[in-house]
């Protein structure tokens, strides 16, 4: 079953154009100009009910404008758009009982009243029966760690302590599919890792469907299987976060402390015939870059390791932000980058 389904989605605007100097403004006041902006060009995408789906992009690339045509906020220029089986813009009543939305720089809390207050108000508003509200609000202070804050304003809560609650607000009625907009912008790396651990078990628990948009990578790799990546209004990726890194990424360095001295014959003598390179630091220590899909990390592990004693080791892998950043300038992810052949820099040397 679906719970978002996107056909040839578009949205146009009409940008007013100010010109400069006081001739200028004195002529916008009797003839304005405008400028013809297309936001989201004509994108497809289908996401079944249960799923994790992270929606990245630049600034400006249109991901929130999606977002608010799949909540109903914007009506789009042309195009489809289904969601838990609604028309958003034209159900406005019974869709909305259906979605929770977060977005991370905008508050549905109210900001003079304490928290438990504005919950009890969002009750109302979505006709959450007394049982169900106190089920819920239960589950949702002790997952959230919110029962110290329920009382207090929410102008006199950290940020941190705000998302926290933004959340829970937003799944008071237990939602189908939760819209999530930079949910984490400005937050220390602890109340992240919380959000994020949160997420995880109500997706789990629920099958709650996510969309999320955001700009921390990190919280992609935590949350998402799959990526849809936006550019100047088009999709230029849709699929699996690791398919992505597979394609995109350089490979893997393994970083390698030995008991004893080695040296550079001896390590490509150990893995002859695999489409590694090596690079030793000194006596005691080595680098190999393994290719994706050329090698992998367990087979050159199983070489060296047997013969020779290890003190440590550490894998490092490309960055998701690199790969992302990659793309971007590539303008597809359907095409692989001229470099992607070469070697990365330093002296490694080929087995």
């Amino acid at each position: 079953m679906l719970a978002i389904d996107v056909e040839l989605l578009r949205k146009e605007f009409q940008v007013q154009q100010s010109r400069g100097g006081l001739k200028g403004a004195f002529q916008d006041l009797f003839h304005r100009e405008y400028k013809h902006v297309t936001a989201v060009k004509d994108i497809s995408f289908q996401i079944p009910k249960g799923e994790i789906c992270g929606y990245i992009g630049e600034n400006g690339a249109g991901k929130s404008t999606t977002i608010k045509m799949l909540t109903g906020i914007l009506v789009p220029t042309s195009g489809r758009i289904k969601v838990n089986g609604f028309v958003p813009f034209k159900e406005r009543e019974k869709f909305v009982a259906e979605i929770g939305v977060v977005f991370g720089q905008r508050s549905q809390l109210w900001w003079d009243i304490g928290v438990v207050e504005s919950f009890q108000l969002l009750k109302k508003v979505y006709r959450v029966s007394e049982a169900d509200y106190k089920k819920r609000l239960d589950e949702l202070v002790d997952r959230l760690q919110l029962a110290d804050l329920l009382s207090r304003p929410v102008r006199k809560l950290s940020l941190g302590q705000r998302m926290r609650c933004e959340l829970a607000a937003s799944l008071i009625h237990n939602p189908a599919i939760l819209f999530l907009d930079e949910p984490t912008i400005g937050l220390d790396i602890v109340v992240k890792t919380e959000i994020r651990e949160f997420l995880k078990s109500l997706n789990q628990r629920y099958e709650t469907t996510i969309l999320l948009t955001t700009h921390d990578l990190q919280d992609i790799e935590a949350l998402c299987s799959r990526v849809i990546m936006l550019d100047d209004g088009r999709i230029i990726y849709d699929g699996g976060l690791e398919e992505l890194k597979a394609k995109w990424g350089k490979g893997k360095e393994v970083v390698l402390q030995f008991e004893h001295p080695i040296t550079l014959p001896r390590l490509q003598e150990l893995t002859s015939g695999l489409d590694v390179a090596w690079q030793l630091e000194n006596e005691l220590s080595a680098k190999v870059f393994i290719p994706y899909e050329r090698a992998n990390v367990s087979e050159v592990l199983g070489r060296v390791v047997g013969v020779l004693q290890i003190q440590d080791i550490k894998i490092n892998e490309t960055n998701t932000d690199d790969i992302v950043r990659e793309i971007y300038k590539a303008g597809s992810a359907d095409v692989k980058r001229p470099e992607e052949t070469k070697q990365p820099e330093g002296a490694f040397t080929h087995a």
